[in-house]
């Protein structure tokens, strides 16, 4: 039987579900296409809602679910809020309150999982957490979103390595292969910590770390190893082995660019990471994560290549586009990265089994 707090899971996800697709038109908008606004606030709020209101949210709500504790969901309902708040345009600080409060929430959670498993990658998890709450408090104490979304892009990096880390136990990796993976880890931290007061140096330490986790996963990760399988199997190492190729580019790129704050190599910096890296393991992962969080099997279908496929073109349009300031590429580009999300969310849709429930 289900709890209620395990029911709103539900509500949580429909709220992230809406901060993805309000995010996705907030982007278009800055990207230049000339379709309504809705709200004048709404552009500004394009990496919020998706890193916060949605990312977060649908992290927090599978932890929530695997640990199965009324509290835990408390977290996403309210970064789930925080971004309706965003694209209603309530006041400030309504939307960022919430959202720094949801994280503070997730922080939680992982207190609770290093209590009951204390291990490498529930650590890496949970520093992970901590990032991401660091990055709102600057975020609600005003800092540039500039400084702000490396903090968030380290919840994401650390969270999708120390899952992986978790699911390469069966390969045993040797201490010194431990300690390059920590090193990484480290440089990144390193690196945050110095952007706070040398954006450009310390954005250029985040980009080597960046590369050597990117490089680390490429090098030591199972799907090296899966990806030789078939199935659903195979197209999960795919999305994985292009995922960490996307990281190791943007961290390239932070590298010779350094310091940008905005314009075309700024979104060329980020967009590898946040469409490149983090939507591949979204659509690599959701076979899996959906089934567990909803309670719907996913079988695999081949058409779930079509919106990988689609995501690695309108990247490269649009990296291309950001590195030769191409504006008609860049926009393009953006436009079919949304196709590209639109095409999962569709393909994951008509692939449930109606009549199957998992508890």
């Amino acid at each position: 039987m289900e709890t209620g707090g395990f029911r709103i899971r539900f509500p949580a996800m429909a709220l992230g579900g809406l901060a993805l697709l309000a995010a996705l038109w907030a982007g278009l908008l800055r990207m230049g296409w000339t379709w309504p606004v809705l709200r004048p606030t709404l552009p500004a709020a394009h990496g919020p809602l998706m890193i916060g209101a949605f990312l977060g949210t649908v992290i927090a709500v599978e932890r929530a679910v695997a640990l199965r504790r009324g509290w835990t969901f408390v977290g996403p309902v309210l970064t789930g809020l925080g971004g309706l708040a965003l694209i209603a345009g309530l006041p400030q600080p309504v939307g960022p309150v919430l959202i720094t409060l949801g994280s503070v929430g997730l922080v939680a959670v992982f207190g609770l999982i290093l209590r009951l498993e204390t291990a490498t990658y529930t650590a890496v998890m949970a520093l992970a957490a901590l990032l991401w709450l660091v990055g709102n408090g600057l975020w609600l104490a005003g800092w540039p979103l500039a400084h702000v979304v490396y903090w968030w892009g380290g919840f994401l990096v650390l969270t999708i390595a120390g899952e992986r880390l978790e699911l390469g136990r069966i390969l045993r990796h040797s201490r010194t292969v431990q300690g390059m993976f920590l090193a990484s880890v480290g440089l990144l931290l390193v690196g945050l910590l110095v952007l706070l007061a040398a954006y450009d140096l310390g954005v250029r330490i985040f980009a080597v770390g960046t590369v050597a986790l990117a490089l680390w996963l490429l090098r030591c990760d199972v799907a090296r190893y899966t990806v030789r399988k078939s199935g659903l199997t195979r197209f999960i190492a795919v999305c994985l082995l292009t995922g960490y190729g996307w990281l190791a580019l943007s961290g390239l790129l932070a590298l010779v660019y350094g310091g940008v704050t905005a314009g075309f190599l700024y979104d060329a910096v980020l967009h590898t990471l946040y469409v490149g890296f983090v939507m591949a393991m979204i659509f690599g992962h959701a076979p899996i994560i959906f089934p567990a969080v909803m309670g719907r099997e996913i079988p695999f279908s081949t058409r779930f290549y079509l919106h990988l496929l689609l995501l690695e073109f309108s990247l490269l349009l649009r990296v291309a586009g950001d590195l030769t300031f191409w504006l008609a590429a860049r926009q393009w580009g953006g436009l079919l990265n949304a196709a590209a999300i639109l095409l999962f969310l569709f393909n994951t849709v008509l692939a449930l089994k109606p009549n199957s429930i998992h508890r």
